[in-house]
């Protein structure tokens, strides 16, 4: 893990809890991969945590005077520790009790009695994550800057650049193998059939590859949750496509890059978001983006569900043309799915 994600840095992890046998064990569990420091209380930890540096904070959720639940609102209100994920230890979780932690900042739960690879595997995805995301936006920063300063003397560093930018938000979706590229793919080659020169086909080619780079600033661990989003993690993915405009609106020498990230999700019918547009008035770009995105996402596999049969996809783009989508741009990709008699676009990894 290590090596995978920290270089030469070793995580460090602080453990919180009563009881001397489970502080035993974590630092037993991660005694080849991380610095374990152990404390017996809230207050302590707290204490320490002001001090020092951690990665992870796991936190036993029953203790005397300070419980759990206390001592992480006192982290996710000091902007010292706001950031660290926290990692719950409770041996009688519930619904209500997992529902509580989630809202008051906690990352994932683990359930006593411990089972020592199942708790070392969550805190690896935990800290794997929480990496990708503390540096993604800096790599965004740097990669966009590089780009402004030599897109007009090298487009190929920029389609390096922006490939690999959605490799990297990509990686964040468990469930996601090439869904940016694929999208980017189908989007161009609507686009040619729609009569696009080929700078235009370039130019929209960009806004699909990128138009989920709003994502590095929204939670794995919500990206990643199995089954259906409640309305508040509903809301706060849709974000995405906000976080994603603001960030590629800077590449000033590509204005309306920004369009695809930020329009994507909208409906002809008016019902989608961040902007609730309609018909024409949702920038042609994001049209064609929408159903290329939509394709994609139906036949692809998924937390919930495996990757939907061609046809049944092919359905869904039939039934929404004029609702969710804009008529020509759906007829466009039914014209490419008819084609298409082996079934190849789609995750091949399924």
């Amino acid at each position: 893990m290590t090596d995978s994600f920290y270089g030469e840095r070793t995580p460090h992890l602080l453990a919180i809890d009563d009881d001397d046998m489970n502080l035993m064990m974590i630092s037993r569990a991660f005694k080849n991969e991380a610095e374990v420091t152990t404390m017996r209380s809230g207050p302590e930890g707290l204490a320490w945590i002001a001090e020092n540096n951690a990665d992870l904070v796991m936190l036993d959720f029953r203790m005397p005077g300070m419980d759990g639940f206390d001592v992480l609102r006192v982290l996710k209100h000091d902007p010292h520790t706001a950031d660290i994920p926290v990692i719950m230890l409770t041996g009688d979780i519930s619904v209500e009790l997992e529902s509580k932690g989630f809202i008051e900042g906690a990352t994932d739960f683990v359930r006593k009695p411990f089972i020592p690879e199942v708790m070392r595997q969550r805190v690896r995805r935990v800290l794997r994550y929480e990496y990708l995301q503390e540096h993604l936006e800096q790599e965004v920063n740097r990669q966009t800057s590089l780009a402004e300063t030599r897109l007009a003397e090298s487009r190929e560093l920029f389609r390096e650049m922006a490939i690999a930018l959605a490799k990297t938000i990509d990686a964040k979706d468990n469930y996601t193998h090439g869904h940016s590229e694929r999208v980017a793919d189908y989007a161009k080659l609507i686009a040619q059939r729609a009569g696009d020169d080929e700078e235009a086909q370039k130019r929209i080619y960009y806004m699909g590859l990128l138009h989920d780079i709003g994502k590095i600033g929204v939670a794995g661990n919500i990206i990643n949750k199995p089954g259906r989003l409640d309305d508040e993690e509903f809301h706060t993915i849709q974000s995405h496509t906000i976080i994603g405009s603001d960030i590629l609106r800077t590449i000033q020498q590509f204005p309306d890059l920004s369009i695809g990230a930020r329009s994507h999700h909208e409906r002809y019918d008016g019902k989608g978001y961040p902007d609730k547009l309609a018909g024409e008035a949702i920038p042609r770009p994001a049209r064609i983006i929408a159903v290329a995105d939509t394709y994609d996402a139906m036949t692809s596999s998924r937390s919930y569900r495996k990757g939907l049969p061609q046809a049944v996809a092919r359905a869904e783009i039939e039934k929404g043309k004029g609702t969710q989508f804009d008529p020509h741009f759906a007829d466009l990709m039914l014209q490419l799915i008819d084609e298409d008699k082996d079934f190849t676009m789609r995750d091949e990894t399924d």
